[in-house]
């Protein structure tokens, strides 16, 4: 079972816009198209459960455009590009995006890659879940709200992405356990760990130190183990 709803696509090509649009629409999703950048900021709204958006843009950049959004929205953010190189794919997570896909692309990768982002911000944003007795975790001050899907900093509640907040879950439910990155990886995205995906998951490791620690540079919760991964204390 997956959230059906609203979905933005971000690409200055109309051929691809509509050729995107005809998949989703077939699978029963509203989609609405921008052109640039801008334009998507401009019709961006909390209803929206996905944004899949080029990196080529004219004006501002895919890269600038997903800074600017998670400004604001947590909303999911696939990249759907011809650009594939490791480099490529850590700016697109440093930028705040969730997933990648280059083109071309086939029709059953793109649904799974929808669906899946879309199934899991569902249950993060609460969706679907029955009333149950809160349940945290908590570390140092940092504290994980399983039931809300939120995670607070002294009772102020930080503003994570999906991706963090997954990881950051699955290493709190494990206090003192040792997490390498392989399995930081295969457990989070869900399929098999290539050596290019260590630096996706060292990005992630930065952004979530940047927002629960209080000196990033030299971290007191998110700890690392030089050569064989990340553990929380």
């Amino acid at each position: 079972m997956y959230y059906s709803g609203k979905i933005l696509i971000v690409d200055d090509d109309p051929e691809i816009r509509s050729v995107v649009r005809i998949l989703l629409t077939s699978e029963g999703f509203d989609v609405v198209e921008a052109g640039s950048g801008n334009e998507a900021l401009i019709t961006l709204t909390p209803e929206f459960c996905l944004v899949i958006l080029d990196v080529m843009l004219p004006g501002l950049s895919g890269y600038e455009t997903c800074q600017k959004i998670r400004e604001t929205y947590n909303v999911p953010i696939l990249f759907l590009t011809a650009k594939g190189q490791s480099s490529d794919l850590v700016m697109g997570y440093s930028s705040g995006g969730d997933d990648y896909l280059c083109k071309p692309f086939s029709y059953p990768e793109l649904i799974a890659r929808v669906k899946g982002l879309i199934r899991r911000y569902a249950v993060y944003q609460g969706k679907n879940i029955p009333i149950e007795k809160t349940e945290y975790l908590e570390c140092k001050g940092i504290k994980l709200d399983k039931r809300q899907n939120s995670v607070y900093k002294y009772d102020e509640k930080l503003n994570l992405t999906d991706t963090e907040y997954r990881i950051l879950k699955l290493m709190m439910a494990y206090p003192g356990r040792l997490f390498s990155i392989e399995m930081i990886y295969e457990q989070i995205w869900n399929e098999p760990y290539m050596a290019d995906a260590r630096n996706t998951v060292m990005v992630f490791i930065r952004k979530i130190r940047e927002k629960i620690e209080d000196d990033p540079r030299h971290p007191e919760i998110l700890l690392t183990e030089w050569g064989k991964g990340y553990r929380i204390v």
